[in-house]
């Protein structure tokens, strides 16, 4: 007599399913600091139209986007930088090393091109000592940017002492301060536009950049998952510096003017509009579109305001009071959602003890 098995009962229970995000749609893409930023854009430039007058100039255009090109450009490295939780302060002094470079070779009678690629090449080097000393020797990133922020531009003003280099090839001259033709748009921003698409893709379609949020979230997770932290953060450092020398050598024929003190200060207009743009300055988040658009808003609102004849310190108090305000409701808001989320779970748990009783 043989044993018959039992017929297998099928399994009738439903799999249990998971929402694939927190929030609707609409929430992740409206309600973010990104988006303020751009509404915020938006506004200022409706306000400044209908306000101030030749705002709309074709002129107010042209003379805006070249004034911060060398910042749109710096940014997006610096994105990059910070979201990894680091910081590089030594930007604007490599734009003025580079500017002399390109000076001090053009002076000497090399072909501007090659005198430019040098000047850039000076910049990717100063990168490079930036990365060796943050990721190989291990010093924090603000110390080491402090210390090479006064050495790249002792250099800069030590190799050119209180003159300047005035006399550039024309041609390269012009090509720097031609617009698009038919546009007022400066022709700087198709290398810029380039660059941009460029890094958002970097940092948010491909490994590398999600590393990137992995690092800056969790340095030590990171390492432990597979990523080599040193040599990502390394490369970050070495792509500030090379397009720091691209800025300095465009810097330098907008104003035909090769000095040791040129572009000082502009770093912390660059960390200003990074920050401003939803950069976390713990690291772990940003994004670039917000960047952007936070540069644009600080250029807007000082041309606006320039041309309103308001003064420059007056200008500058009004940034940093959007900075502040910036950084302020970041954490704000963070307090917020987690307070929202505490009270969530504490309803859940006083729900689930009250059915179980």
């Amino acid at each position: 007599m043989t044993a018959t098995a039992p017929a297998s009962v099928p399994d009738t229970r439903s799999a249990r399913t998971y929402a694939a995000y927190s929030r609707p749609l609409w929430r992740r893409v409206l309600l973010t600091r990104e988006s303020a930023i751009i509404g915020l854009l938006i506004v200022v430039i409706a306000v400044s139209l209908a306000v101030v007058p030749n705002f709309d100039s074709p002129l107010t255009v042209t003379y805006l986007l070249r004034d911060i090109a060398p910042i749109l450009l710096i940014a997006l490295p610096m994105t990059l930088i910070i979201i990894t939780e680091e910081i590089d302060l030594s930007v604007a002094s490599v734009v003025g090393l580079s500017s002399v470079m390109t000076g001090i070779l053009t002076q000497a009678g090399w072909p501007f091109a090659v005198a430019a690629i040098t000047a850039i090449l000076v910049g990717t080097i100063a990168g490079v000592v930036n990365g060796f000393l943050v990721t190989v020797v291990g010093l924090p990133s603000l110390a080491v940017t402090i210390g090479t922020l006064a050495l790249f531009r002792g250099i800069a003003v030590g190799l050119l002492g209180t003159t300047a280099v005035t006399e550039f090839p024309e041609s390269w001259s012009d090509l720097a301060k031609d617009n698009i033709p038919g546009t007022p748009i400066p022709g700087i921003m198709i290398p810029f536009v380039v660059l941009a698409i460029g890094f958002a893709i970097l940092l948010h379609f491909t490994p590398f950049g999600r590393s990137l949020y992995a690092i800056g979230l969790n340095k030590e997770a990171a390492s432990f998952s597979g990523i080599n932290v040193g040599r990502t953060k390394f490369w970050l450092f070495v792509m500030s510096g090379t397009i720091s020398g691209f800025a300095g050598v465009y810097f330098t024929l907008l104003y035909s003017n090769a000095r040791g003190d040129n572009a000082t200060g502009l770093e912390l207009q660059v960390i200003a509009a990074v920050l401003l743009g939803g950069v976390s300055i713990f690291g772990g988040r940003g994004a670039l579109h917000g960047v952007i658009a936070g540069v644009l808003l600080i250029g807007v609102l000082g041309s606006a305001l320039r041309l309103a004849g308001v003064t420059s310190d007056i200008i500058n108090v009004i940034t940093g009071v959007l900075l502040v305000l910036s950084v302020v409701s970041a954490s704000l808001l963070a307090w917020l959602r987690r307070r929202r989320i505490s009270a969530i779970g504490k309803k859940k748990e006083r729900e689930l003890a009250a059915s179980s009783s």
